[in-house]
Parts: C-alpha cells; structure tokens; sequence
C-alpha cells in the first residue's frame, strides 16, 4: 500500500521510527505498518490492549483517565499513545480507540474513534466518525492512522506545527 511505503520512507528520511499501541484496531495497524518489506528498520513494534486494564498495566494509562474520560476518548488515546513511545524507546507512537460495534461502549456509538500520536513535540489526537461494518470501522481507522502519521511528518519536516 503506497501511503504505508510513503509514512516509512518519511520515517527513514528522518531518522525515525514508530510503535503502536491498539485497542479498536487489535493489532491491524502494525500488521499493516510491517506489510511493506523493510519495514523493521522503521517500526519498533507494537502493544495490543483491548483489556480496560491492560491499557494502565502496560501503557501507563492513568485510572484516572479511565474512570473520567473513558477509554474511548481524546485523553485515552492521548496517554496510550506516550505510553507506547515511552516503553518501545520509538519516535513516534500512535494510538488507536473506540467503539467498532456491533454496540456502543461508554454510551458514544459505533464508529467514534480516537486516534493518538506521540512525538518529540508531545500528544495529538483526532477524532473520527467513521461508518461500516466493524472489519471497515478497524480499516478505515489504520488508515488514517497511517495519513495522519504522515502529515505530521511532512509538517514537521517543512518545520510546522
């Protein structure tokens, strides 16, 4: 897929690389992000946290976080996102959460996602509502996490913000 080839030769141009930590997505996106050969020169690998729990234990998500926010929210894939940038020593990290279906999760319906980036300039997030059976909802988010990635990239190489 030419936009994951495109977000690793940005990697590679500057001298970065990227993990992933998953929740909606369980484990998609960085089996996307390894489709492409020489993939692991770029990508550092990847945490899968479907379990509420898991998202604390391994990635740091603070309860607090969980318990206010949610963990499909802005601040959930926000914190997912330093998590898995602090533990896999890349780069970059990027985050994805939501509500696949067939049913809605913390009252907000299928379809809400929130994708998170963590980066040397700190955490960005987004928020997408996405439509489609659950399969479309899981790969219509790894793709914009992909283009997101991307033009972050591309921004921070023209030196915007």
């Amino acid at each position: 897929m030419a936009v994951v080839e495109d977000l690793h030769a940005a990697l590679r141009e500057a001298g970065a690389t990227v993990a992933t930590a998953e929740s909606l997505t369980a484990g998609r996106l960085a089996a996307l992000l390894t489709e492409p050969a020489g993939a692991s020169k770029t990508f550092r690998g990847g945490f899968v946290t479907y379990a509420t729990e898991l998202k604390h234990t391994l990635l740091g998500v603070p309860v607090s976080v969980i318990e206010t926010a949610g963990v499909v929210s802005a601040e959930c894939a926000a914190a997912m996102a330093a998590g898995a940038r602090e533990r896999s020593g890349a780069t970059y990290a990027l985050s994805t959460t939501g509500v696949a279906g067939p049913d809605q999760q913390e009252g907000r319906p299928v379809g809400t996602v929130y994708l998170g980036i963590s980066g040397p300039h700190g955490e960005t997030t987004a928020r997408l509502g996405l439509s489609g059976s659950r399969a479309e909802i899981q790969r219509d988010t790894c793709l914009f996490a992909v283009d997101e990635l991307l033009g972050l990239l591309r921004r921070e190489v023209r030196g915007v913000r």
